[in-house]
């Protein structure tokens, strides 16, 4: 059973400060559990009255005829420690939390689970229960809403009630000191009511939790993100403990597949869209009205970020041409006139339905002495209804006006088609759609690799950073320190020489060869622009001399104190084509480290010029990465866009990933400039400050990396020499092969059902796994042919680590080889090591091979073979 299961099924609900006094919060969590017709027992707790709101009253929480499943305190912040210990102690197993904690409880030695400090409560519209502290009832629906803010709470829940909306949980976590946005995903991604999930976030305490939650639970449902606190003043006031960069959330909902929108009137437009929205084929919007400037507004708003415009063709221009003004033009938008009558609106939104050559219709209308705006959207409504194509294509629509359109936006409401006030808003929540769209294609994305690291290049690296770290806890280091680092990673970094003294720059330039640059050495100047302290294309030893005297007079007068340790002299790199561009990894408190790319610049603002990704990266996200920062303008090719090679570049971003991942002492690495041309990169400058870490490196990244030390080789009992490692998302064309060579009879002991062709999405799923949460072992057998994967071991681990779901398939040619029981055996030594506290699986009662198995390694039987199931459980820890 789910650990939330009570607090979402409850049966019974004690109301602790419960009061008959009109405004007091006991008084109003009274009222919100009666109206709502709460079947279950209702038990208010207060030792001032004899009963509240018609209910007995009970003076203590040990007065109470039998145990609450869940309390709500509505009392005074200091009671609330002590009363959570008697809960506990009753053995209630769930707590709401009201009044604001600003120290924080102590539930360290409590069993009892605790929504809040500072939570509104949860309401339940298809259990008829509404226990919170709420102004505002909510209806039953399929969306659920989770929010650590009371009064975004109640904002959503008054708009969402205009709207007829309904829900299927309403939850207000407050603080979210215990039961946070992870867990609660983890119960809501399985939920049966639930078909979109709502986040209002201001903060993320546990990166690792919440990822792995969040994309486990976006590939079931639709989730929606309002993140506030944009800028660092807005953060403050919300956890100013947390400095976590805007842009780094926007990596992190991108990553899971989630889709952030910006503020609640996005919040909003795009749950209506969603809502009533079928999957999205493609990004072609084709805009139909009776007005060109809305229609210019819709397409610069759709334009901004980053969507297209359908291309009629040459057939569907023809169909429209003869219903149509003769002065149309025969392109996207399709200007139907100011005189446009709703039978002009249907023949061109028929012939569209007719056609393939878009994925989305926009309907507009303005104000129009002509067509009347009910009539015309109730034509219009008709139309699309009894197409029978209608479901091909998502249709959304914009009446603008007030009075003269809101009976067309409420019959368009009720008709399922999702409309908008404004041609901006409508064109916004149709980028929703799209943006959408791409977060859940990259989630199921199939990478290619990248050159592998050699483990030789990674101790090396190690062994140098120990070295630098010898007798200090932190050291910063510059361009030249460095290079042997960049080295060990493949890096190409232009050759640096140190000079103390003027002269020696001068002599260095002459042995480098003309034109030159020399730049300030010191560590207490990170910025070395803001003394002068970079010349470059020095074409002479006079020019050089002056240059290096000049640099090194202004930092003694503008930084006196400064240490100054000489100055670097570089060859000019030949910039021609290439294009300069800024690489970081920042440590960040809550997502651990993260890639910063971008234009970069003396002048770089992290928060306006750069775009953020959470390694580990392999080829796919890292060209994603690059895809964002072109089409955002964060990076803006200055010279010939043909030779940037997005390929090389990914490689690149790929192997900065690799020492983010492999080296936990890197605090801070800053390339400025990287010089990207064609195949060529080149490092012109990079500063890395490096700091001991103690404790697993892994533990630090939002994101587990791949379980490189599971990675091990056996022989078969035939001696067969086979490679057993964890699956990657790159092993998806040699899954689909394994699971083609697979009979059918195996696959239904798998499976439990006839499986066809696994499609794409299918696949993904299998291979592209969350290494916290989930493992599967491949068996990878070697030929003329290459590797291919004869054999699988999987474990589904509950998010508590209480139980992995086992399954195991091995190729049906290779059975009695003795590869079925190292798979078995590898598993199982892995949640071992995990401390998960016991594997369990199903098969048939018919699958002898896989239960004598099972038995052989001490798993404890239990067939029914009136159920046709046969369930096997291993205790571990």
């Amino acid at each position: 059973m789910n650990k939330l299961q009570k607090l979402f099924k409850p049966n019974s609900v004690a109301v602790i400060g419960a009061s008959p006094k009109a405004l007091r919060a006991g008084h109003i969590v009274m009222r919100n559990l009666l109206q709502s017709g709460f079947g279950g027992a209702i038990m208010p707790v207060t030792p001032k009255y004899k009963t509240v709101s018609g209910v007995i009253a009970y003076p203590s929480i040990d007065a109470l005829p039998y145990t609450p499943d869940i309390a709500i305190l509505c009392t005074n912040v200091s009671r609330n420690q002590q009363l959570l210990k008697e809960l506990d102690e009753r053995g209630t197993e769930f707590a709401i939390v009201i009044s604001d904690d600003v120290e924080h409880l102590d539930l360290s030695a409590l069993s009892i689970r605790v929504l809040g400090p500072n939570s509104l409560g949860i309401i339940l519209p298809w259990q008829q229960f509404n226990c919170s502290f709420s102004p505002v009832a909510a209806k039953p629906g399929k969306i659920a809403f989770v929010s650590q803010s009371s009064s975004v709470c109640t904002t959503v829940l008054d708009w969402a009630n205009d709207k007829n909306i309904g829900f299927s949980a309403f939850i207000s976590i407050g603080q979210g000191q215990d039961i946070d946005f992870a867990e609660l995903l983890d119960y809501l991604s399985m939920d049966g009511k639930t078909e979109s999930i709502l986040l209002y976030v201001e903060s993320i305490k546990d990166a690792r939790r919440f990822m792995s939650a969040a994309r486990a639970a976006s590939r079931n449902r639709r989730i929606l993100v309002l993140k506030a606190g944009c800028s660092p003043e807005a953060q403050a006031l919300g956890s100013p403990e947390i400095d976590t960069l805007d842009i780094i959330y926007d990596s992190a909902i991108r990553r899971t597949g989630m889709l952030r929108v910006k503020n609640t009137h996005e919040l909003f437009a795009a749950v209506e869209t969603l809502t009533h929205s079928v999957p999205l084929r493609g990004e072609r919007l084709a805009i139909v009205t009776n007005g060109g400037g809305p229609a210019v507004m819709a397409i610069d708003a759709l334009l901004e970020r980053g969507g297209k415009l359908a291309v009629l063709d040459d057939e569907a221009i023809e169909q429209l041409k003869s219903s149509l003004p003769a002065n149309w033009q025969g392109v996207n938008p399709i200007d139907l006139g100011g005189d446009a009558t709703k039978e002009r609106y249907v023949r061109a939104i028929t012939t569209l339905m007719n056609n393939d050559c878009a994925d989305a219709i926009l309907i507009m209308h303005s104000p129009s002495a002509v067509s009347d705006s009910t009539d015309t959207a109730n034509a219009v409504i008709e139309a699309i209804k009894a197409h029978p194509r209608h479901k091909h294509f998502n249709i959304l629509s914009n009446w603008s006006g007030e009075q003269t359109s809101r009976d067309a936006r409420l019959a368009f409401t009720l008709s399922g088609i999702p409309t908008y006030r404004t041609p901006e808003s409508a064109a916004v929540a149709y980028m929703h759609l799209v943006e959408y769209r791409r977060n859940q294609k990259q989630l199921m994305q199939t990478p290619t690799t990248a050159e592998p690291l050699h483990t030789a290049s990674v101790d090396s690296a190690k062994n140098w950073i120990k070295e630098q770290l010898l007798d200090k806890k932190t050291v910063s280091l510059d361009t030249h320190q460095n290079s042997p680092l960049f080295e060990q990673f493949g890096f190409n970094i232009l050759p640096t020489w140190i000079a103390s003294e003027v002269s020696e720059v001068v002599h260095m330039a002459e042995n480098i060869g003309y034109p030159v640059a020399v730049k300030l050495r010191s560590p207490d100047i990170p910025h070395k622009s803001d003394v002068h302290g970079v010349a470059l294309n020095l074409r002479n030893s006079q020019e050089v001399s002056s240059a290096a005297q000049a640099i090194l007079d202004t930092a003694k007068l503008s930084y006196p104190q400064a240490n100054l340790q000489g100055l670097l002299v570089q060859g000019m790199a030949k910039l021609g084509s290439a294009e300069e561009l800024r690489v970081s990894i920042k440590v960040d408190k809550v997502f651990g480290p993260v890639i910063l790319i971008g234009q970069g610049g003396s002048d770089w603002n992290i928060m306006q010029d750069a775009v953020a990704a959470l390694p580990p990266l392999n080829m796919a996200l890292a060209r994603y990465l690059i895809v964002i920062a072109l089409k955002s303008g964060k990076i803006r090719l200055q010279r010939n866009k043909e030779t940037f090679n997005i390929d090389e570049f990914s490689k690149f971003l790929v192997r900065i990933s690799q020492m983010a991942v492999e080296l936990p002492e890197i605090q801070k690495l800053d390339i400025h400039p990287v010089l990207v041309s064609g195949s060529d990169l080149s490092i012109v400058d990079a500063d890395i400050t490096l700091s001991e870490y103690d404790g697993d490196a892994q533990q630090r990244l939002a994101i587990r990396p791949f379980p490189a030390e599971f990675v091990e080789t056996v022989t078969l009992r035939d001696g067969q020499p086979i490679l057993l490692r964890p699956i990657l998302p790159e092993d998806e064309p040699i899954h689909a092969q394994f699971i083609n060579s697979v009979s059918k009879e195996d696959l239904y002991n798998r499976f439990f059902s006839d499986v066809g062709e696994f499609n794409h999405e299918a696949l993904a799923n299998l291979t592209q796994i969350d290494y916290d949460r989930e493992m599967a072992f491949v068996a990878v057998a070697f030929d003329d042919n290459g590797p291919s994967i004869i054999g699988v071991s999987r474990a589904l681990i509950t998010p508590d680590n209480s139980d992995a779901e086992f399954a195991i398939l091995v190729r049906s040619d290779l059975k009695g080889k003795g590869l079925g029981k190292v798979l078995m055996q590898k598993i199982i030594s892995y949640c071992k090591i995990k401390g998960t506290a016991q594997m369990s699986g199903m098969t048939m009662p018919t699958n002898r091979g896989m239960l004598s198995l099972a038995q052989s390694l001490g798993f404890e039987l239990d067939v029914q073979f009136s159920d046709g199931t046969a369930d096997m459980v291993l205790p571990l820890n």
